[in-house]
C-alpha cells in the first residue's frame, strides 16, 4: 500500500469537512502513487470543483482569487521577479502597484517559498491565488530557460567565426560551467552551454556527430534521442577540440579511438562525464555518458522493485558468501542496482571492493579498481588481487569470459560474497551464459543465489496522463482477451510542456527474479535448457518481465508500448 501523503492542501481539504476519511485515504494515496498534484487528484476522481479548492485556499490565507491576465502583464511587472526566481519558487508576478507586487505560487500554502522570494525580490509581497495550471503556462511563456535562449544566441554568433581557441575556465574541481561569462572564447561559451543544457534536461549521454554537410548534436533522454538546433558544420573539429582539451586526451591523435572523463560544476553541482571518441568518415564522433550523482538516487528503496524482489535482494545481499547477479542489456540500470546494494551493505565491519570499466561513481568507503588492458590490469587480474586484500564483498562490474566467472566462483566458495551483471536476455538465460562459457553446472549450483533480470520502461508524465481504451489488438500482443481486464485502466501521456510533448517523463525499472533454489539447483546439475529452467520457476511463483511490466501498465507507470518494446 502507499504511504499516507501529508499535503497542506489535503490536511486543508479535511480540516474543512471537504473529504471524508475514506476519501483522504484516497486522494493521499494516489498523490504518493502518481505523484500529481492534490487539487488535479480532487478533479480527476470528481470529489471537489477546482474554483472551490482555490477559494478556499485564498480565505484560509487571507487573500482573494485572481484571474491571471496575461495581457496585464507588462514588462515591468513581469522584471520585477527575475527569471531565476520566478522558475526556481514556480511564481508569477500578477500586478505592481508602487512598491507592492501582488504574486501567486503554485504552491501558495508553502510559507517558506514566499519568505525566501522575499529575501530576491526588491518589492513588498502581496500574495494572491491563482489557478496552478495557469502560472506554469506564464512562466513558460514570460520566463523562457535562460540556457536554451543562450545556445540560439551562441548559435548565431558563431555562424561564421568558428575558431580553434580551447581556453579553459577551470575552478578547484574542474571548470566551472555555472561560471562562465561573456569573455569566454565562443567555442568554450557553446560547449558550456550544451552541457548545462544536457543536464537541466536530463540527459543520460550527449553525441557529437559530424556528417559530410552537417554536424549533429543529440541527447538521449530517458532512452529516447532528441536533436538539437543543429550548429554550423564548421564547429564539428573546434568543439572535438576543446571536449578533447576539458578530458586531457591528445587534441593531434584522430585517427584512434580515445577515452577519458571530464569533471564538471554545473551550478553548484559535481557531474562527471565519461568520454569516447571514434573516428568517422567525416571526423571524430564524440560521445558523453552523465554520470549526476545528484540525478541517480543510490538507494534500493528508490529503485521500484516489487515487494518480494526487494526482500530478496535484502536478504541475499546480507549472506555471508555465494553469488548474485543482475542482467540484462547495456544501459538497463544493472550498475545503479548493484551499487545500491553496495551502499546498503557498506558498513564500518566490511571490506568491499570493486573491478569494474570504468567506475561510473565513486562511493566513499569502498575499494574500487578500473582495469587498464593497456596495463595489463584485467578483470582476471584485479580479482586474483583482491583474494589476497582480505574482502568480505567483491563486486565485479561483468562476467565476460571463463576465467573471470571461475574467480568469481572460487571467491563464494572461500566465503565471499559476490555481485556482479551479466549480459543476457532474463534471468533463467544467465545459467545457460555461465554453462557455455564453460563453467561446470555442480559449480554454478552450489553458489549461484538468484538472478535478476530487468530493464528500464519509460514512465508516463503524471501531467498529461490520460485514460484509454485499448484494442483487441494491443491486448493480443500483451497475451490479454477483454475478459482479463475487469476494471484495469490503460494510460498514456498526450504530450505537454513538462514532457517536452513527448508524453513521458522518467523511467522505472521492470524485473524478473529467480531465485535458485532446490528444484532449480537439479535442473542446472542435468544442464536442462533454459525454457526449462524458465518453466519451472514460472511454475514456483516468478513474475516474469512481461508481468512486472502489466503490472507496471494497469499502475499507470507506462504504456503497452512500451512493455511490448523491452519484454
Amino acid at each position: 500500500m502507499s504511504e499516507i501523503v501529508s499535503d497542506p492542501l489535503l490536511l486543508l481539504l479535511r480540516e474543512r469537512g471537504m473529504l471524508d476519511d475514506l476519501q483522504f485515504e484516497e486522494v493521499s494515496q494516489e498523490v504518493g502513487r502518481s505523484g500529481k498534484p492534490v487539487l488535479q487528484v480532487v478533479q480527476d476522481y470528481g470529489l471537489i470543483d477546482k474554483d472551490m479548492v482555490l477559494q478556499l485556499v485564498a480565505d484560509h490565507l487571507g487573500t482573494s482569487v485572481v484571474e491571471l491576465d496575461e495581457g496585464a502583464m507588462t514588462s515591468e511587472v513581469i522584471a520585477a521577479i527575475p527569471t531565476e526566481s520566478a522558475r526556481m519558487y514556480q511564481c508569477i508576478p500578477v500586478a505592481l502597484y508602487g512598491d507592492t507586487v501582488q504574486v501567486a505560487l503554485a504552491d501558495p500554502l508553502n510559507p517558506a517559498v514566499l519568505d525566501e522570494l522575499g529575501f530576491t525580490v526588491k518589492f513588498q509581497l502581496q500574495l494572491v491565488v491563482v489557478d496552478p495550471a495557469a502560472i506554469s503556462q506564464a512562466i513558460a511563456k514570460f520566463y523562457p530557460s535562460q540556457v536554451g535562449a543562450a545556445y540560439q544566441d551562441i548559435i548565431k554568433e558563431l555562424g561564421g567565426a568558428a575558431t580553434e581557441d580551447s581556453g579553459t575556465d577551470e575552478g578547484p574541481n574542474g571548470p566551472d560551467l555555472s561560471a562562465s561569462d561573456g569573455n569566454d572564447a565562443p567555442i568554450v561559451k557553446f560547449v558550456n552551454l550544451v552541457l548545462m543544457q544536457a543536464v537541466q534536461d536530463r540527459a543520460s549521454d550527449i553525441h557529437f556527430e559530424p556528417f559530410e554537410d552537417e554536424f549533429k548534436i543529440r541527447y538521449r533522454v530517458d532512452g529516447a534521442l532528441y536533436e538539437m538546433s543543429p550548429p554550423p558544420k564548421n564547429l564539428a573539429g573546434p568543439v572535438t577540440s576543446r571536449l578533447k582539451v576539458m578530458a586531457n586526451l591528445n587534441i593531434s591523435e584522430r585517427r584512434l579511438p580515445q577515452d577519458g572523463r571530464i569533471s564538471v560544476n554545473i551550478g553548484g553541482r559535481q557531474v562527471d562525464l565519461r568520454m569516447s571518441t571514434l573516428p568517422t568518415a567525416f571526423g571524430e564522433s564524440v560521445v558523453l555518458r552523465v554520470l549526476d550523482r545528484n540525478a541517480v538516487k543510490m538507494e534500493l528503496e528508490t529503485l521500484g522493485f516489487p515487494q518480494n524482489v526487494y526482500d530478496f535482494t535484502i536478504e541475499t545481499i546480507n549472506q555471508p558468501n555465494g553469488i548474485f547477479a543482475v542482467t540484462g542489456p547495456t544501459g538497463c540500470g544493472k550498475t545503479t542496482t548493484l551499487y545500491s546494494a553496495l551502499r546498503r551493505i557498506n558498513t564500518i565491519d566490511s571490506k568491499l571492493l570493486t573491478v569494474e570499466d570504468p567506475v561510473e561513481y565513486d562511493i566513499e568507503g569502498i575499494m574500487q579498481v578500473q582495469t587498464n588492458e593497456g596495463a595489463g590490469l584485467t578483470f582476471m587480474k584485479a580479482l586474483r588481487a583482491f583474494l589476497r586484500q582480505d574482502p568480505d564483498i567483491i563486486m565485479i562490474g561483468e562476467m565476460r569470459d571463463l576465467e573471470t566467472a571461475q574467480i568469481a566462483i572460487q571467491a563464494s566458495l572461500t566465503g565471499h560474497l559476490v555481485l556482479s551483471t551479466l549480459h543476457t536476455n532474463d534471468s533463467a538465460g544467465a545459467v545457460t551464459r555461465l554453462v557455455d562459457m564453460g563453467v561446470e553446472p555442480f559449480l554454478i549450483s552450489s553458489t549461484l543465489l538468484g538472478v535478476l533480470a530487468q530493464r528500464l520502461v519509460r514512465k508516463i508524465c503524471t501531467n498529461c496522463r490520460t485514460p484509454f481504451e485499448p484494442t483487441e489488438v494491443q491486448l493480443g500482443q500483451l497475451g490479454l482477451s477483454p475478459h482479463d481486464l475487469g476494471d484495469k485502466s490503460f494510460f498514456y501521456g498526450r504530450g505537454c510542456p513538462t514532457c517536452t510533448d513527448s508524453g513521458y517523463r522518467g523511467r522505472k525499472g521492470i524485473y524478473e527474479l529467480l531465485v535458485v533454489n532446490d528444484p532449480i539447483r537439479n535442473l542446472i546439475n542435468e544442464r536442462a535448457p533454459t525454457v526449462v529452467m524458465r518453466q519451472k520457476a514460472i511454475e514456483m511463483g516468478m513474475v516474469t518481465l512481461r508481468e512486472d511490466g502489466l503490472r507496471n501498465i494497469y499502475a499507470g507507470d507506462s504504456t503497452v508500448e512500451e512493455v511490448l518494446k523491452y519484454t
